[in-house]
């Protein structure tokens, strides 16, 4: 005698269909539901990083506490001009979705993207610490392909656009132990005094294949490596070097540095 699934093999797929249709619905809807509560876990996270970095200046947090007017201010830039974009809320803004809209975001071609990120949003968000009409501190985002992840960090820079303030890492997905000594407090804690550019205006900074020889001239620009991870650090010299050049931020820098020079 035949079961009842053999002589209806239509109501099997139903069965079937309807299963498949409510996990969907459900799956849907738990990511719907926690999108938000995820967006605003990354935006407290990056907060927190750009804290820390501030907290590290000798006398920022002071100056901040201090003076009157004085605060740790986001603003949108347009980076090919490295023009404010004030016109964009930076509280809202949205860099990576930004990227792949057709209006927001540009296509990078491969031999003008050493940070392999594919594409870039057209407009970033920088922090910036302003004190009696000079900028202090700039801090920039930056992101680039590492070994096994895209890393996402903040670099500050001094009013002089040229010496590291600090270096931070707040997402990537590089392998424990090697690669993901980006983010421990020794590697960090090395960058702070290290120059961008070179006399000749030419980028330098980045990770050594080794331990930096203090005697060399790259000892100005150069972080040691680390062991086992030369992948990762190839792609933290590279996509550092791409969003301080003229791709990234350099036009705005060059804005920053004019201002702090007393110019227009």
């Amino acid at each position: 005698m035949a079961s009842p699934t053999e002589e209806n093999p239509a109501r099997t797929l139903l069965v079937a269909f309807v299963v498949c249709a409510v996990c969907s619905v459900v799956v849907s809807a738990t990511a719907v539901f926690l999108e938000p509560r995820q967006r605003a876990n990354r935006e407290r996270e990056r907060e927190q990083q750009i804290q820390a970095i501030v907290a590290r200046q000798p006398g920022l947090a002071e100056l901040l506490e201090g003076l009157e007017g004085v605060s740790l201010e986001p603003h949108v830039v347009e980076l090919a001009t490295g023009e404010l974009a004030d016109h964009i809320d930076a509280a809202t803004f949205d860099a990576r979705r930004a990227a792949n809209d057709p209006l927001l975001g540009v296509a990078l071609p491969a031999d003008r993207d050493p940070a392999r990120i594919g594409r870039r949003s057209r407009f970033a968000v920088v922090y910036l610490i302003e004190a009696a009409g000079r900028i202090e501190l700039v801090i920039l985002p930056v992101h680039g392909s590492g070994y096994a992840s895209t890393l996402y960090g903040y670099l500050a820079l001094a009013g002089d656009t040229n010496t590291v303030a600090g270096l931070s890492f707040y997402e990537h997905g590089e392998t424990p132990g090697l690669g993901s000594e980006i983010e421990e407090p020794y590697f960090l804690e090395s960058w702070p005094g290290k120059l961008v550019r070179d006399e000749k205006g030419e980028l330098r900074i980045g990770i050594a294949l080794d331990e930096v020889d203090p005697d060399s001239p790259d000892a100005a620009y150069e972080v040691d490596g680390l062991t086992g991870a030369t992948r990762t650090c190839s792609g933290v010299t590279q996509l550092l070097r791409y969003w301080l050049g003229e791709d990234g931020f350099a036009p705005f820098l060059e804005r920053v540095r004019l201002k702090n020079e007393g110019g227009p």
